[in-house]
């Protein structure tokens, strides 16, 4: 298929612009959503790029003021948040663009939910929100991991408590989502496989988790086989437009399925990410296998009805481990976290923080504290 089919305008689950070149939608999107004096928000490593002038840049032909905030950590803690909201109000802001990868897509999400309520960000939930307060928001995402630009949710460290706290409101999905391809082709290999795991870790774990939603289990496992054709592609290739652009769709794709739930693999992911800061994608990549091994006795039949669909070698649960792992290897996925520089001295803590992780409550297998300690040793030396 030429790439300029996949052009098009969606809505699911919101407006989306997908497609080559659609950034340059961006300030009449702002104003199709009511903004006159938007703040765009992104990381610092992308505010210096030549993409997020143009971006600015198109926002003021449209004769729009807008603003720029890029103070956040790659994990975003509450402390960003309060100084985003900050900005908002010090520049007069009346609604948010999401511009980067997912930190800063979660990040600008919590700004525009957060910054006129009375509660406090931590506080934060639909019985506590006013939802005419919340300002709009365009999502522009800039890597092909998390999916946020279609999320009912945000995760922000707590840094008082050094956990990570999911925020929920259905609300929360940006008004419109622009998935442009061209504003991925700069970024590095090892991001790429990082952040295109993080999309299959989406999938895959909203795949297996027992809840009954078939619709996201359909989406789910499409956006599995678009992840197995185009990860390895995009990461050899950073300028393959075709393969940025259906990562970009696999990201969302993974957002929307994982309403019906994650698990351990997050988990473990989000503990070690509010303990370490270290990369979730990278984190949710090492932990896979493990996880999965953990999960066999209930994921059995998922994983022969995957294997079919994703035409594997081997059918079933060993064919798709055997996949995962040939894919972590292609793309130069550490295969323990001692390969990352972590040891075993808060094993015990890691346990219970992951036990009381809320995607903890929806995977394949109930585990305890105890059984999420010997998980994480797992993947620490490397113990399948």
């Amino acid at each position: 298929m030429e790439i300029t089919s996949y052009s098009m305008n969606w809505h699911y689950p919101t407006a989306m612009r997908v497609g080559a070149g659609r950034i340059r939608e961006l300030g009449k999107c702002c104003g199709q959503l009511g903004m006159q004096a938007p703040l765009l928000v992104t990381d610092p490593g992308l505010a210096a790029f030549p993409m997020v002038e143009a971006a600015l840049q198109n926002c003021r032909d449209a004769g729009l003021r807008v603003g720029l905030f890029s103070a956040i950590k790659g994990n975003p803690t509450g402390a960003n948040v309060a100084d985003g909201v900050a900005a908002l109000k010090a520049g007069e802001h009346d609604g948010v663009i999401a511009f980067g990868g997912g930190s800063a897509i979660d990040a600008a999400k919590a700004i525009a939910l957060i910054a006129h309520q009375s509660c406090g960000l931590f506080e934060a939930n639909p019985g506590t929100v006013d939802a005419s307060k919340m300002l709009p928001v365009v999502a522009v995402p800039t890597t092909a991991g998390t999916g946020s630009e279609v999320g009912q949710a945000v995760v922000i460290t707590d840094e008082d408590k050094h956990v990570k706290r999911p925020i929920f409101h259905l609300k929360m999905v940006p008004g419109i989502v622009i998935l442009d391809p061209e504003l991925t082709l700069g970024l590095p290999p090892k991001l790429t496989a990082a952040t295109g795991m993080d999309a299959l870790a989406h999938n895959l774990e909203a795949y297996c988790t027992p809840l009954y939603h078939p619709m996201a289990e359909a989406v789910a496992l499409e956006g599995m086989r678009l992840v197995k054709e185009y990860l390895p592609r995009a990461t050899a290739n950073g300028q393959d437009v075709e393969a940025r652009q259906q990562m970009l769709v696999a990201s969302s794709m993974g957002a929307v399925a994982f309403q019906r739930g994650l698990g351990a693999i997050h988990a473990v992911s989000h503990t070690l990410g509010a303990l370490y800061d270290s990369h979730h994608g990278l984190l949710n990549a090492i932990m896979m296998p493990y996880v999965l091994q953990a999960n066999r006795a209930q994921i059995e039949p998922e994983m022969l009805r995957l294997s079919r669909y994703l035409d594997l070698p081997t059918p079933g649960f060993e064919g798709v481990l055997a996949w995962i792992l040939q894919l972590r290897a292609e793309l130069d996925i550490p295969h323990t976290l001692a390969d990352i520089g972590m040891d075993d001295t808060q094993a015990e803590t890691i346990g219970k923080m992951s036990a009381r992780d809320v995607t903890a409550r929806t995977n394949a297998v109930q585990m305890d504290a105890a059984q999420y300690q010997q998980l994480f040793l797992n993947a620490l030396k490397g113990t399948l």
